[in-house]
């Protein structure tokens, strides 16, 4: 018993501990503001990411005290006081040894050891190791992770992929959610909700065992998701959730916070000086879109041009609601294997009534395409994306339906490369010409899901071949890939473009395997 209390006591304290984790903005008053205004690191997320040597009230004393002394220096000061994050990998590709090792090697070099917890960092300790998707994102993040685990699965890496849900759990039971990443300064957001995902992939190597494992985790990030519903009247919206004028409950992104990012500060400083909206509802909007992963793009813009139009609150998304509705079938389905018949078909009901609201306000019989719904203008939105094919991925869509899709796959987003995100030049990173990894997947597994296997294969190897022919160039594999013009780099986005890359490793193997893609075909 006492063993017993001692654990519960040491998990008491690592919940308060991690609970009243502050931001650097909130321990740093007036030094955030003044490095993250200024050219001291040309990316903002450097900062909030550097770990302070002494304790913030010592650092924040002196700070006051020099401040406005002759021959003050900022950059000085820092570098002093902080030490600066590393580069998240170097180490020299061989390109002749080919992308399947590389990838093997990246799986090492991309993870990283359970953290020592540490006041100062802004890192959220995990007590198991895991994968990052490299460059600038020096830690888990969480949409990411589930199409870095398919290529895990292929290489037989169970263990990591245990090890990196069991990490997702730990969150959850921890902050009630999966934040963003591991950061205190994701604390405010979540992101695309793929844990059920991960849990299902799980279950195929180890068994339906897992899902009852993960049942209470499940059901906690269910309740995240669906927190305020209850007392929400009709054509209202809550946190994360938003009741339709016939009562039906969808889900939108959203994010507790209404002030700048502080990985992206003067960026959304800046981008408020464009708007129209009063600033906590940009700010809202803008973080909203941070926590969908589409940062950004004309998918949330009111003007499908103009980052000062984003009304991303405003916007019960497809993709999301698929989410949820796999969700809510998981949760089921854990009830089933426990022989809870009654909470088996409460959640199988839930899932239903989702999955009918999905066709009834995502698709357009018009354009044949599924879209987001503006739930404050009871209108479909007008900017078709690659979020579409969510439908298809978990076999929500009619044959019909899913015909329709195929045809405008192949007529408007199918480029030499692959699949392009939106039919936008934005200049945003989640808008033509650019193509992700993730997408290509699930308009891919979709696909296969209604038959079209020869669109599906051929979207796969316009992406293989695209990758790989990169890979030869430069020896990296990329974040996000230019689909349209082949010849050219991805562009858009607030910072470089990165290598690493978690995703892209993933679903490059995942894909190789399914079509047993040689790498010499992408010559």
């Amino acid at each position: 018993m006492k063993k017993i209390l001692i654990v519960i006591a040491l998990m008491l304290c690592t919940w308060f501990a991690n609970a009243q984790q502050k931001t650097p903005r909130q321990l740093f008053p007036g030094l955030f503001e003044a490095v993250q205004s200024s050219d001291i690191f040309p990316d903002n997320k450097t900062f909030v990411d550097c770990t302070p040597k002494y304790t913030p009230s010592l650092i924040m004393k002196a700070y006051n005290e020099q401040l406005g002394k002759k021959g003050f220096d900022l950059k000085e000061f820092v570098l002093t006081n902080f030490t600066v994050p590393a580069a998240t990998h170097a180490f020299q590709t061989d390109i002749e040894d080919g992308i399947r090792k590389h990838i093997d090697t990246l799986w090492q070099v991309l993870q990283r050891k359970p953290d020592a917890a540490s006041k100062l960092s802004s890192l959220a300790a995990l007590p198991n190791p895991y994968i990052v998707p490299g460059g600038r994102f020096r830690e888990i993040y969480y949409w990411d992770s589930y199409f870095t685990m398919l290529g895990l699965q292929e290489s037989k890496q169970t263990k990591v992929i245990g090890n990196m849900i069991d990490n997702f759990a730990y969150l959850i039971d921890t902050y009630g959610f999966i934040p963003n990443g591991n950061r205190a300064y994701y604390l405010t957001r979540s992101q695309p909700p793929f844990f059920s995902l991960m849990v299902n992939l799980l279950a195929k190597s180890e068994g339906d065992a897992i899902l009852t494992k993960y049942q209470p985790q499940l059901i906690k990030e269910y309740n995240y998701w669906m927190m305020g519903s209850a007392a929400l009247a009709n054509n209202k919206a809550a946190h994360r959730t938003v009741r339709m004028a016939d009562g039906t409950l969808l889900n939108r992104y959203w994010d507790e916070s209404d002030e700048p990012r502080e990985e992206s500060y003067i960026k959304d400083v800046d981008a408020a000086q464009t708007t129209k909206q009063p600033l906590p509802v940009f700010y809202h909007n803008i973080r909203a879109a941070a926590a969908s992963g589409w940062d950004f793009s004309s998918r949330w813009f009111a003007d499908a041009a103009t980052l000062g139009t984003i009304q991303t609150t405003d916007l019960a998304p497809v993709d999301l609601n698929c989410l949820m509705y796999n969700l809510e079938l998981t949760i089921a389905h854990s009830y089933q294997i426990k022989g809870n018949q009654a909470l088996y078909k409460s959640y199988q009901a839930k899932a239903e009534i989702r999955k009918q609201a999905i066709l009834k306000y995502f698709w357009d019989e018009k354009t044949g395409w599924f879209g987001d719904y503006n739930w404050t203008t009871k209108q479909l939105s007008t900017i078709p994306t690659l979020a579409a094919v969510f439908p298809l991925e978990f076999k929500i869509a009619t044959p019909a339906q899913a015909n329709k899709i195929a045809e405008g796959l192949k007529a408007n987003f199918l480029k030499p490369g692959g699949l392009v995100t939106t039919l936008n030049f934005s200049g945003q990173q989640w808008d033509a010409p650019n193509g992700w990894a993730p997408l290509q997947y699930m308009a891919i597994d979709g696909l296969e899901n209604y038959g079209h296997s020869e669109l599906a294969k051929d979207i796969a190897t316009r992406w293989l071949k695209l990758n790989i022919r990169v890979f030869k160039q430069t020896g990296k594999l990329l974040e996000k890939y230019n689909v349209v013009d082949t010849s050219l780099t991805a562009g858009g986005g607030e910072y470089p473009l990165q290598d690493g890359f978690g995703w892209t490793n993933g679903v490059l193997l995942k894909l190789m395997n399914r079509y047993k893609f040689d790498e010499k075909q992408g010559e």
